[in-house]
Formats: structure tokens, C-alpha cells, sequence
């Protein structure tokens, strides 16, 4: 049975390790060389967890993690927006995936991030199958951005 748990600093390889899978390319691609995560523009999403407005939460079953969902504050990046709207990212291990987890763990993070920003943001590539989970959640299409990914905003 899955439980939610806050995402912490001691979580921190835990977190590189969902960022890594996040990082979605259309078919054939495989997952993307675990060397992507020192590239600065990959890295700013988890680096040094547990800044103040940073919000995740990680999905475990027993002493499992199935994957997580965490969002950041950020001046820079793909998903940025504004000074205002935190980035997110979610992740399951690719085990996990397809199972409905996505919409319970994504769910909880918007109902964490409700009174303290007034939206969210992510981008997804327009072939991730996971764009359909993100509007079932709350989240349309802002506008498209670099490389054809589309950047998508919840309004909190």
C-alpha cells in the first residue's frame, strides 16, 4: 500500500535518482545518461535540497520508493514562468509506472503547494503519455517552448 512522505535533505540521492527517470524522451530513446544530472541547467531541480520553498513528496511502499513529486522556486530553467510559480517534476520508477500512483502522488503535492504559490509549473514532451495525467490534474497548456516541449501551468 502506497504512503506519501515529505521529501528531505536526507533523501537527496533519492531525489537525483527520480529526477534521472523524469527526464522523458519519445521512443526509441532510452533513459538518458546519468551524467545529464551534472549538467547545471539538470541539475538546479534537485541540487542542495531543502531550501524553504522547496515541496516534494516521495511515494513508498513499506521501505520501498515507487517514485516522487517535488516542486522548486527557481529564477532560470525550462519551466520557468515567474518569481512566483514554483517548477515541478514527477517521477515513478519504471515498475511502478502504470498503476495509477501517478495521479494520487500528484494530487497530494498540488493540495502542498495550495496557499503558499499561486501556480505550478512543468513541461512535458508533447508524445509523454503523462501530459494526459497532468490536465486530468489541473494543468493546460501555457505555451510551447524550446525543442517543441510543451510548458504546462496549474493555477493553485
Amino acid at each position: 500500500m502506497m504512503k506519501l512522505i515529505p521529501v528531505e535533505p536526507k533523501h537527496q540521492q533519492l531525489l537525483w535518482d527520480i529526477l534521472h527517470v523524469s527526464l522523458w524522451d519519445p521512443p526509441p530513446a532510452g533513459l538518458r545518461p546519468r551524467e545529464v544530472l551534472d549538467m547545471p541547467s539538470v541539475a538546479i531541480y534537485a541540487q542542495d535540497w531543502g531550501r524553504p520553498t522547496d515541496v516534494g513528496v516521495l511515494a513508498v511502499d513499506d521501505d520501498t520508493v515507487m517514485g516522487g513529486c517535488w516542486s522548486r522556486l527557481l529564477t532560470t530553467g525550462l519551466g520557468y514562468v515567474n518569481e512566483e510559480t514554483p517548477q515541478l517534476g514527477i517521477a515513478l520508477f519504471p515498475e511502478y509506472q502504470r498503476k495509477g500512483l501517478g495521479t494520487a502522488l500528484m494530487m497530494h503535492q498540488l493540495d502542498s503547494l495550495r496557499g503558499r504559490f499561486p501556480a505550478v509549473a512543468l513541461t512535458v514532451h508533447p508524445q509523454n503519455g503523462a501530459r494526459l495525467l497532468y490536465e486530468k490534474c489541473g494543468f493546460a497548456l501555457h505555451r510551447e517552448i524550446a525543442r517543441g516541449y510543451l510548458l504546462m501551468l496549474a493555477k493553485l
